[in-house]
């Protein structure tokens, strides 16, 4: 019988062919407005984050290309789009 494997270790051998474009822009002025940031929870990646001033930054190279962030965004201050072809996350097991 085989053993299944947990989350975390099929996430551990996740890889990424990070691009240098962007594939996430934060509209700042919306997001500013923002009370909730539901981002810095929500993102399975952990991507969002509040810096010393309390705005909101991203890293969008270790992103997981699920769009939770565009979808949870009260104030439609996250424009997301796939990655350019040939870049993005590669999974290893889907």
């Amino acid at each position: 019988m085989s053993k299944e494997l947990s989350i975390d270790y099929r996430l551990s051998l996740t890889k990424f062919n990070v691009d240098k474009e962007a594939h996430i822009e934060v509209d700042r002025e919306k997001c500013r407005r923002c009370r909730s940031k539901p981002c810095l929870r929500w993102c399975p990646a952990g991507l969002y984050k509040l810096d010393e001033r309390g705005e909101v930054t991203f890293n969008y190279e270790g992103c997981l290309e699920c769009g939770t962030c565009k979808i949870i965004c009260p104030e439609n201050a996250i424009k997301w789009n796939f990655p350019r072809g040939g870049f993005g996350v590669w999974y290893r097991y889907g």
